[in-house]
């Protein structure tokens, strides 16, 4: 049979050709059999169109000859091309199955492979494992039976070792990014784990990595470096786009996922044949990429990644492979839904040979339904506690699978030197006063809230020391001085210990302290001590461990006094926080020191329960709600009306709807637990409060995050404004618009963000920005001109919080169909020691809209209200 094609141009290279097409039609050109006036000009055809029409010629020879030719094409993975094998007798099989009609009109549904790597083109983009396809995730786990498909399951992992495959983890990632209930997301992630616990339990491990978007704790280095071009390169690789329709659908869809689900969607053929993906491989994968360096590290970077496309079976893998490679998942499986999920997983699966007590399902369905939260609430405390102490899954996970929910899990994943543990947190009050009200009938320790960069420190026996920071990121190479000095300061009795405290920037002469804008300015790593040229002191307030004895459980009194024993002070060095012991008696003296931490530049002050006491409940929230309506202020007072008030609920009703009203009634008043002085991980509790200069009663701030700007009118025109400003949503990980701001803006500081998130349409040259609203923020309103990339926190200041049509912050928390927004906002700072993670709620944006019912209403400026769409004129109001 006679061939229509024609010896392809060849790259002057000083490697040997790779054979392709051209190799297998040698011999028919060196017989003179080639028809020159149907030669094809190869060399302007792809791979693609060159095999679509070599199979159309041969349909139509094989239709008048009365039978099917099959061609096969082998895929050279040396050089990423694809060649034919050579042909002999068409197959039995191959004539009896195919119609060269059919084949014509569908030519991606060729023919089947034959050996190893010797494949045909075949539509992929459609392609999934039914075996986890029609698994219900979503329903309740107290249902869901993983006995009844762990048996399909494993059968189609066998060929791969038995490993789970990624199809499974896609499928729950799809129900939970499909869902806004926190439920639904829970009920999902518990199933998940539950069948890899039961069916692949070394798959766990990976799968928690993946779904909580992480490679790696913080204080391990591991990132995966990539840049947007690797990841656009092999989708225009694999899915066979070029430059232009690859921006078409980003533009259309703005997220890199949908993109890649909407480009795969559009291969209709691949030729080679995919190896399905596994969770190990894939997390094996992305560790691979983030410990590539040095020579080469690009291209092979580039190689892994256009495996994991390549493999992708279907448009969902694909899409959720890629926001994993953009390190943004967006299914709403935070941290604390993770490990919800894994505690109540455990509590109802264990892997096969464990004997670590399980419940049966059957056994929590029958309890009622304060039994099985109060079950539950055990479970995921203890698994909280845990990961609050070591915050790494690959602690974790490993014990849980050896003894499940028990005591010895707080055992073996316990406070450790040189693993940081998650810092307690402090609650925000608007002011003195509201402090004073909290805390009423209870001593406690005033500090001075310095503005530096919170640090925790570990030493050991041998006198290594290893600095991290509040986000757990190791900085023992930025303070050399420090590590010095830290095994000068212990005192004799003292070998090993852990200890916090803020690095703030002095001068060594007077001991003035300097802003944390100055302590920005030192270098971050490879820092020499003769090299330092902004000096530091370390002002140290907690002691959480002490010669191998963890000091958790200990009152904050006692942590301090053996602080302040047992360590030696050296001035202008190693320092303690400048404290005060008061009670709220004692107003005008708290008064006095708040002054004097702000007159030395501080941020305000801490404010932390010293003692245990457990006979004292914790009525703060309820007093501050109560003393709005005229009730009485005193705590004695107010508990004796709460308890009229619940038993004049509780007497007309029977005693199973007594125990309800009485948790609802507690729920509305306010918590009864007491607080407690002891060192929390990983908790924002009363029982620590900060009181900062900036949160006077008529200027509470919010830390917001710029998402989008307009552009300016009049002398604003280069520049953005108004600026859009979002809030985060902690338990779905997306970003709630709040509020546009045009207020606070001095004009350097407006070049400066015109030229930090640059559009490119005088540069030519993007920078920082998007072309469309990514689908992680939530907003509604009028289209900004331009969306950035979310990155910086701002601290905002406003004069009060309302409901709003338009903006989508804390919807359903105060009403069910409007969220909140701010008026007035005014720009005060960026904050550079806050990253994104950390800015404002909006629980906490509901929490301040409630709050500000109980003072007198802000007096507004006496302008117009400065909420403009985005297409009215900007107000040159207070520009600094």
């Amino acid at each position: 049979m006679a061939s229509p094609a024609k010896k392809r141009r060849l790259n002057n290279d000083s490697k040997p050709a790779p054979k392709g097409l051209e190799y297998f039609f040698a011999k028919q050109r060196q017989n003179g059999e080639t028809d020159d006036s149907t030669v094809w000009k190869t060399q302007e055809l792809t791979d693609e169109e060159l095999a679509r029409k070599l199979q159309a010629e041969w349909n139509e020879q094989a239709t008048k000859d009365g039978k099917a030719s099959v061609v096969q094409l082998q895929h050279d993975d040396d050089n990423n091309r694809i060649a034919p094998v050579e042909p002999s007798t068409p197959c039995a099989e191959a004539n009896e199955s195919q119609d060269p009609e059919k084949l014509d009109a569908n030519p991606a549904a060729v023919f089947g492979s034959k050996g190893k790597n010797t494949l045909s083109l075949q539509s992929m983009a459609d392609a999934e494992e039914n075996a986890s396809t029609n698994i219900p995730l979503d329903e309740s786990p107290l249902t869901f039976d993983p006995s009844k498909y762990i048996p399909d399951l494993q059968k189609a992992w066998a060929a791969e070792g038995g490993n789970a495959s990624y199809a499974l983890l896609t499928r729950c990632f799809v129900i939970v990014g499909g869902t806004t209930k926190r439920i639904a997301t829970v009920d999902a992630l518990v199933n998940c784990v539950r069948l890899l616990i039961e069916a692949d339990p070394s798959s766990l491990l990976p799968a928690v990595w993946l779904a909580t978007n992480s490679i790696s704790p913080p204080y391990i280095s591991l990132e995966l470096g990539l840049g947007g071009s690797a990841i656009s390169k092999a989708l225009k690789q694999v899915c066979g786009l070029d430059g232009r329709a690859l921006k078409v659908l980003y533009d259309k869809y703005g997220d890199p996922g949908d993109v890649a689900f909407e480009a795969k969607k559009k291969q209709s053929f691949t030729l080679r044949k995919p190896k399905p993906l596994t969770i190990k491989n894939v997390y094996q994968s992305l560790v691979k990429i983030a410990n590539s360096s040095g020579q080469g590290s690009v291209e092979q970077k580039q190689r892994i990644v256009d495996r994991l496309l390549q493999d992708a079976r279907g448009g969902e893998e694909s899409r959720y492979i890629v926001r994993t490679l953009c390190q943004h998942l967006r299914i709403g499986a935070v941290k604390t839904t993770m490990l919800i999920a894994l505690a109540r997983a455990f509590l109802l699966s264990r892997p096969s040979g464990s004997e670590y007590p399980i419940h049966s399902p059957n056994e929590l369905a029958a309890m009622r339904k304060e039994q099985l939260t109060e079950t539950y609430a055990r479970a995921e405390e203890l698994v909280k506690a845990c990961f609050a102490r070591r915050p790494n899954y690959n602690d974790l996970v490993p014990v849980l699978l050896e003894v499940g929910i028990s005591d010895e899990l707080l055992v073996r994943c316990g406070l450790t030197l040189h693993i940081p543990l998650r810092p307690m947190l402090g609650s925000i009050t608007r002011d003195l006063a509201e402090m004073l009200t909290k805390l009423d009938g209870r001593e406690f320790a005033c500090e001075f809230k310095y503005d530096g960069q919170r640090a925790q420190i570990h030493c050991d026996d041998a006198g290594n020391v290893t600095i991290f920071s509040r986000h757990l990121e190791i900085m023992t190479d930025k303070y050399p001085d420090l590590v010095a000095l830290m095994p000068r300061i212990r005192g004799e009795s003292v070998n090993s210990f852990v200890m916090e405290g803020e690095v703030v920037a002095i001068d060594r002469e007077n001991g003035e302290l300097k802003t944390f804008q100055t302590l920005s300015n030192r270098a971050r790593k490879d820092v020499q001590i003769g090299s330092v040229t902004i000096d530091v002191c370390m002002f140290a307030f907690d002691l959480m461990y002490l010669n191998g004895q963890p000091l958790l459980d200990r009152s904050f009194r006692e942590r301090r006094n053996l602080l302040r024993s047992l360590f030696v002070e050296v001035p202008h060095h190693f320092t303690w926080v400048n404290s005060l012991d008061a009670t709220s008696q004692e107003a005008e003296s708290i008064q006095d020191f708040f002054k004097s931490a702000t007159d030395i530049k501080c941020e305000g002050i801490m404010v932390k329960i010293l003692d245990n006491l457990l006979d004292v409940a914790y009525t703060g929230d309820m007093i501050a709600k109560e003393t709005a309506a005229g009730e009485p202020k005193t705590a004695q007072a107010q508990q004796t009306a709460k308890s009229k008030k619940k038993k004049s609920k509780i007497s007309n009703t029977d005693s199973s709807t007594s125990a309800e009203a009485e948790d609802k009634e507690k729920r509305k008043g306010g918590r009864r637990k007491p607080l407690l002085a002891t060192y929390e991980p990983d908790k924002r509790l009363d029982s620590w409060l900060k009181v900062k200069k900036d949160y006077g009663s008529t200027s509470d701030t919010l830390d917001l995050i710029p998402v989008a700007g307009w552009h300016g009118q009049g002398r604003k025109n280069k520049w953005w404004s108004p600026i859009l400003l979002a809030c985060r949503n902690d338990e779905t990980g997306s970003l709630e618009v709040v509020t546009k701001c045009i207020s606070g803006f001095t004009d350097a500081f407006y070049k400066a963000n015109r030229a930090f998130y640059d559009n490119g349409e005088e540069t030519g040259a993007a920078r920082n920005t998007r072309t469309a609203q990514p689908s992680f923020i939530e907003y509604t309103g009028p289209q900004p001109d331009v969306w950035f990339e979310p990155q910086e926190v701002w601290e905002m200041a406003f004069a009060d919080i309302t409901l709003s049509p338009t903006y989508t912050a804390a919807i359903g928390l105060v009403s069910e169909d409007r969220g909140l927004s701010t008026r007035f906002p005014r720009f005060l700072k960026k904050r550079e020691d806050k990253s994104i993670e950390e800015a404002s709620t909006s629980g906490f944006l509901a929490e301040l809209y409630r709050k500000q019912e109980t003072r007198p209403p802000a007096t507004a400026p006496q302008i117009e209200d400065l909420e403009l769409d985005g297409g009215d004129a900007d107000l040159d109001v207070e520009d600094e």
